[in-house]
Order: C-alpha cells, then structure tokens, then sequence
C-alpha cells in the first residue's frame, strides 16, 4: 500500500529515502527540506531523543503536510468519520490516529517555523478499481534478508493506475482531541511521549500490571529458547509481580481455557493455572445436543497434561455422535476453499478488500467407507474474475447427488453468501440458478430475522468437534491444525491404516499424490503432523535444474514451504505474479493443490475415527 501510494505523487518533487542508519537519512531529509516544493517517502527527523521516519511529507512553501499511509479501510469522508455514536475516537482507528499525533508532535517542534497539518492516506472501501491487473503491480519480495514490497515497471506501464483507491483524510482536529485527553493518572499524551522517551534513554522498564492482556504478550520465548539464552519478557512480568518459580512456566495457565468467560475474574482472584480450576467453576453438562461448554472446559481442565500422568484419554459422546451420523445422507461430501481479500484489488470493478474465492478441494466418502479425492478447482488467471467460475465448478461437484456436504467451520458458509451477493449485481446469464443453488446448501442467520437455511444445507464438522468430541491433545484448540493431529496421534485405526502407501492409488484415489502414507514418526516415536510433512515447493532437486535468472527469483522469494492457510494466500499471489517463470508456477499450483487436499482428507480422517470409534467400519 506505501508503495501504491508514491505512485500517486508528482514524479519531479519525489524523492524516496532508502537509508536505513540514523545519520545518513537525517541528513538526506534536511537537504531535501531545504527545497521549496518538495515530497519525501520514509523522512527521517528528529527532535531531542524522539525520531520519526514520515511515510509522506509535502512541503510547498512553508506549509508541511504529514500523510501516514495505512492499509486501514475507510467507508467514510472526514475525520468525523473516525468517531463512534457517542462522539468519541472510534477504538478500530484510536492507534492510527495516535501514530499521527505522535509523528505531527516531532514535526511542529522541530519545525516551528512551518505549518503543519497532518493526514491519514486509508483504502477507499467506496472505490472500485478500473483497471485489471493492479495488483500484480506489486510483489513481495525478499532483499538483503528483509522483505519489501518491488514494483514491476513494465506491469505498471501495461495496466496503468486507472482511479485513486486510497482517500486522503485530514485529521487535525482529533489530533488536537488526543492532545487535549487526560488519563485517570493525570497525565497527557505528550506526558506519555516524554516517559516513554525518557525510560527508554536511561532503559529503564515501565512496570506494567500483569493480567489477562497477558495472554497476547509478544515477549515470549520457548524452553529451547531460553535455552539458547533469549529471554522471555512474559515471564519476567509474572516471576516478579507474582513470585513466580521456573517451574510453574512448565504448568498451563488459565488462559489456555478454551471459550472461558471468567478469566478476568479468576486472576484477579489468584488464580493463574489450570490445575487451580475446580469442577464447580465449570457448567457441566452433557444434553442431547452434546456437551456444554462448560463440560468441554472441564475436559480440557481435567486432562490437562502433568509430567508422569500417563497416557492421556479423550472423550466422545458416542450417543450423540451417533444420533447424528444416522441423520446423514450418504455420499458425503466434505470441501475446503482457499479465499484471499486484499486492499489492492486483484481484477478490474472490485473493491478493495472484496473477497477472491480461488481454490477449492472435494473428497468423498461412500456409504460402504470407499473413499476418493473427487475434485478441485485453482484460479491462476490474471485476467479473469474467478468467483463465478468457482461456483460453477462446485456446483457441478455437488448437484450429482443429494449427499450431506461438510465444511469445517463457518468460513465456506460466508463465502458462498458474499458471491451470492455478487452475482445478485452481476450481469452473469445463470445468475439466478447459481443464486439459487447458493442457498440451498448456506444459512443465514446474519441477523435474529434473518435466518434462512438452505433444504440442503452443508454441516459444520468443528461443531461436531465442538459438541461430541474432546481429546488433551487439542488443549485449548478446535482448529482442523490442531484437531488431526490429536486423531492421528490418539487412533491406532488411523495409525495403522494409512502407515501403508494406500492414498493416491485404485483403493483410495488422489488428484495430487501417489502412493502417499500419511503416517511417519518422529526420532521419539511420536507421530508426526501431516501438514509438517508436505514437501518444500522447490525441492533442492528442481533446484539444480532451473537456471540462474530462475534460482536469482526463487532466491527473492518469501516462502518455502505451503501448510497453513496465510501460506496458501502468499503462494497465490505469487502464482499471479510468476508469469514470467511457468516452472515456478507450476510447483506454486502443485503446493497448492496438495495443501488443499490435505484439508479436506483431514476431514475425513476426522470422520473416519468416528466411525471407527463407534463400530461403524
């Protein structure tokens, strides 16, 4: 986004600051500001110990405009737009905006002879891009072990930059509210500047209460860690506010509780570990609709790991489970997408940060256990708005038969309603049957009154997780990341099945592997985690083949390997921008497509357990 933003600015004023020591980019801004009309990217000024380094400053004259770029969207046209119903700072901009008055306080007093105004440059959510392929303008690429966003100046000369997408909002009127604003210590943001300046210069820490904000702290570090001698600020706090032992860093705190309310409560009250938690702090019940939150919270309390507890047990309301498996309707159809939402638009007539359905997966599972990688789909064309063509390759998978389909959590649900609602202002001949289609297998449920549920409409397999099933090794995780690999690890079935080389051959069929065993252990025994063991995208094989242009650019590249999901985005938006290198592109599909299709085996691995934990195999 900083970088779209320079090629908004007159070519002749701009100069843009590499430097990155002190010294040099200080002195190269104060040259630069000597100039009557002039606009510098990334100044450096300073003013007694504090430093800034501007995104933009326009000097005309003497007048100063700050502009602070943000990939923030903006759906409004004024710094009023930045206030909530009750005339305060709204809380989703409060840190923007306070990053503004910071950098326009260095600026008025280490210029007080200009006049200084300051702006927030956002994403123009009302904007539509005008030209295709804007995106593919720009590439993230590594640099002299840092990563920066590269412009392609022949993709630039090609598409062209067609309308603004980011809106300029001066913000000088709640600059001025911030500076005004006094805290129940009595202090004032610029009191705040100066503490701050002044602990850091005699590096001093500011003391900060420990508590559940605690649970985000970014100053860990793991026991390998500390090991290697870093240090973990998260455990300075706790050992000297609460006298804290080594040992009990090896205990799970109460934040590991999964969905629990009443943490606050509990350390305030003394009570920091899991093993302090007692059974009357939970609701526990087990319903016809399965378990109680309260009682999955028990479970995990319960079965906590301890140094020399043993072997830990899950638990699985067969009862329930089994009321719900009777209610399926065979073949079952479990899919997965690979979705993208970015602030610089990806095709022409979309909005920024309007959602890209690009990849999906379709395994299947017959009622007689037969199972097989059905299909898939992956976007790869850069001049080609995919969405529709996505739901009309699902939509063939899916209407053959009238099977329950799976998805894992909400997200598949939401999506297909969000291309609903494109297709509704699309000029697309079929429109209406794929409207249609939509809603029989989504929900609603948005609003109390809207609560639409398609005659069709697809299962959530994380609230049978949710509801049926709990095993220590999720800890405090429903994620398909962290629920496979506690099936994998916990199922001698799953264990024995697919320690053979059966997937991706005529008794289970892939459309991405072959002959593959999914089971492999580790140096201690244990089993490891499938997404860990998909291959690097460049093996050092292909490697030794591709020529130097080719290994200069894979060299530039920040991935290496492909098995989570903002992974998946990187390697897409590579795919796009890689056209140039067709062998790249071609292990960037290959990595996609296996990564995809591992979600959805995982899927039914998941159901599979079941299975065979209730005899039904």
């Amino acid at each position: 986004m900083g970088e779209l933003a320079k090629l908004y600015y007159d070519p002749d004023l701009k100069h843009d600051i590499k430097e990155i020591d002190y010294e040099s980019s200080l002195r190269k801004t104060s040259e630069l500001l000597d100039k009557t009309n002039v606009v510098i990217f990334e100044g450096a000024i300073n003013y007694k110990d504090l430093l800034i380094r501007a995104d933009v400053l326009v000097k005309s004259g003497k007048n100063l405009r700050l502009v602070e770029v943000k990939a923030k969207s903006f759906a409004g046209t004024s710094e009023d737009d930045f206030l909530d119903s009750k005339g305060s700072i709204s809380s989703s901009y409060r840190s923007y905006l306070e990053d503004v008055a910071f950098q326009k306080y260095v600026l008025l007093n280490a210029f007080p002879e200009l006049n200084v105004t300051a702006s927030l440059l956002l994403v123009d959510k009302n904007s539509h891009a005008t030209v295709n392929g804007l995106n593919q303008i720009f590439s993230i690429q590594k640099n002299r072990g840092r990563t920066e966003a590269v412009i392609n100046a022949e993709k630039l000369k090609e598409v062209g930059l067609g309308d603004k997408i980011l809106i300029e909002i001066p913000v000088d009127g709640i600059i001025d509210t911030i500076y005004q604003e006094i805290d129940e210590d009595g202090s004032s943001f610029i009191d705040k500047i100066h503490l701050y300046s002044n602990h850091y210069k005699k590096d001093k820490k500011i003391v900060t209460p420990v508590g559940l904000h605690c649970q985000h702290c970014e100053f860990t570090a793991t026991e390998n860690e500390l090991s290697e001698g870093k240090k973990s600020g998260f455990r300075e706090c706790w050992m000297e506010q609460k006298s804290l032992k080594d040992v009990d860093f090896q205990r799970k705190f109460i934040f590991d509780i999964w969905n629990y309310r009443g943490k606050r409560d509990k350390i305030n009250q003394g009570i920091y570990f899991i093993d302090q938690m007692d059974k009357s702090d939970f609701d526990i019940q087990l319903t016809a609709d399965g378990m109680s939150t309260g009682m999955r919270q028990w479970l995990q309390v319960k079965s906590a790991e301890v140094p020399g507890s043993g072997k830990p047990k899950d638990f699985l309301d067969k009862d329930g489970l089994s009321r719900f498996m009777d209610s399926v309707v065979y073949p079952l159809h479990f899919i997965d997408f690979e979705t993208t939402s970015v602030a610089i638009p990806l095709f022409q007539g979309m909005k920024p940060y309007e959602g890209i359905a690009f990849q999906y997966s379709h395994h299947i599972m017959h009622e007689n256990g037969k199972m097989e990688h059905r299909g898939q789909f992956l976007h790869t064309e850069t001049d080609e708005f995919p969405n529709f063509h996505f739901v009309r390759s699902l939509k063939r998978e899916l209407e053959m038969d009238n099977g329950t389909i799976f998805r894992y959590a909400n997200h598949e649900n939401s999506f297909l309603n969000a291309i609903h609602d494109q297709l509704a202002e699309s000029k697309e001949k079929d429109r209406k049957s794929l409207m249609a289609w939509i809603q029989s297998i989504t929900k609603s449920g948005s609003t109390p009154s809207d609560t639409r549920r398609g005659n069709r409409c697809m299962e959530d397999l994380l609230e049978l997780v949710v509801k049926y099933h709990y095993h220590p090794y999720m800890e405090g995780s429903n994620s398909i990341k962290s629920v496979l690999p506690a099936v994998i690890r916990s199922s001698k079935y799953i264990q024995k099945k697919y320690s053979k080389p059966i997937y991706g051959t005529e008794e289970i069929p892939s459309l991405n592997f072959n002959n593959h065993s999914w089971i492999a252990y580790s140096e201690n025994k244990e089993v490891l985690n499938p997404y860990q063991q998909l291959p690097p995208i460049f093996s050092e094989g292909e490697n030794d083949e591709y020529d130097s242009e080719i290994r200069e650019y894979l060299d530039s590249v920040p991935l290496e390997y492909l098995a989570d999901g903002g992974a998946a985005l990187t390697a897409y938006s590579l795919v796009l921008n890689s056209e140039k290198y067709p062998v790249v592109q071609s292990a960037l599909k290959t990595a996609l497509l296996k990564y995809c299709e591992l979600d959805t085996f995982a899927m039914v691995l998941i159901w599979e357990n079941w299975m065979d934990k209730l005899g039904r195999l």
